[in-house]
């Protein structure tokens, strides 16, 4: 008997994945379809991986779960330039605008928080704004190397992050 329930339990929950994953790919997709700048396999790669999108219920989930990986990508992005910093290693032209990087990613981090919150309470005017203001921090962080003439060590770990932002975004702007 307790075999019999293991197996139904086993199989509801197989169930849940799947149909995570159906919303996921179906969601990925539909944002796609609006953007030429949205990456499909990126953003299906991410959510698969993320254990809240694994069992997000609606596109409402998946905001709450690519936003948290915005944060987490935001997060790491600071630590590295302020590693960059901490080692004196990097090309003195570059010194300013790593500093601005700091200030900018810290400023998104804030956005993606506020997001966040603004999506448990429905709010996605307001998620969808905060949202925006998030995406801006990479190109203004590159923009400050190209201003200066200096070689910009995290060019490719922000593109990554706009992509990250893009996605929530994305689908925050498919929500009704």
């Amino acid at each position: 008997m307790k075999f019999l329930l293991y197996l139904v339990t086993f199989f509801v929950l197989l169930n849940g994945f799947a149909t995570a994953q159906t919303l996921i790919r179906n969601s990925c997709k539909k944002a796609a379809a609006t953007s030429p700048k949205f990456k499909y396999n990126l953003c299906v790669t991410s959510l698969e991986t993320n254990p809240q999108a694994k069992t997000a219920k609606d596109l409402a989930g998946l905001v709450m779960a690519s936003t948290k990986n915005a944060v987490t990508k935001a997060t790491i992005l600071k630590g590295t330039v302020d590693k960059i910093l901490k080692g004196k290693k990097f090309n003195k032209m570059s010194e300013m605008p790593l500093r601005d990087c700091l200030q900018l990613y810290t400023d998104a981090i804030d956005s993606l928080n506020e997001a966040s919150a603004g999506v448990k309470s429905r709010n996605y005017p307001t998620v969808k704004t905060v949202l925006s203001a998030a995406m801006d921090a990479p190109s203004t962080c590159e923009t400050g190397f190209k201003e200066r003439k200096a070689p910009s060590p995290v060019t490719k770990q922000n593109d990554n992050l706009y992509q990250m932002i893009l996605i929530p975004l994305a689908f925050t702007n498919m929500l009704k």
